[in-house]
């Protein structure tokens, strides 16, 4: 029996799609080293947003104001900031290596900074 090219293809295709379940938006992608990741889902999942010192970043992609996890790989503290009403804003430490699957701040967070912007602990 000869296979041609194209049908070993499509076997190999077959069987790495049963074994081995495709990365998707949704799974957890690991933080790279320097950053600092947040989830739209508890669990490290959903739509996720890194930020990488220095300054100040908005969160993006479907994590501001629902960050309900994050992971930190940066050598060093950054802070989550909230803007309340009027120039009021609080801020939450990170540190290195920190981390949560469930966070409390996960309708707080507005952006990330290498410092504290003036705001307030919270």
């Amino acid at each position: 029996m000869r296979l041609t090219t194209a049908a070993v293809t499509a076997a190999l295709a077959a069987v790495l799609t049963a074994v081995a379940p495709s990365a998707t938006a949704e799974s957890h992608v690991a933080t790279p080293p320097g950053r600092v990741c947040f989830w739209s889902q508890p669990g490290m999942m959903g739509q996720s947003w890194c930020y990488g010192p220095p300054g100040y970043a908005e969160a993006e992609n479907g994590t501001q104001r629902q960050a309900h996890s994050f992971e930190s790989r940066y050598n060093g503290t950054v802070y989550a900031i909230s803007y309340g009403s009027g120039s009021s804003c609080v801020y939450r430490e990170i540190r290195s290596d920190d981390y949560d699957e469930d966070w409390s701040w996960a309708t707080k967070l507005d952006g990330v900074s290498h410092e504290t912007m003036g705001c307030e602990p919270g």
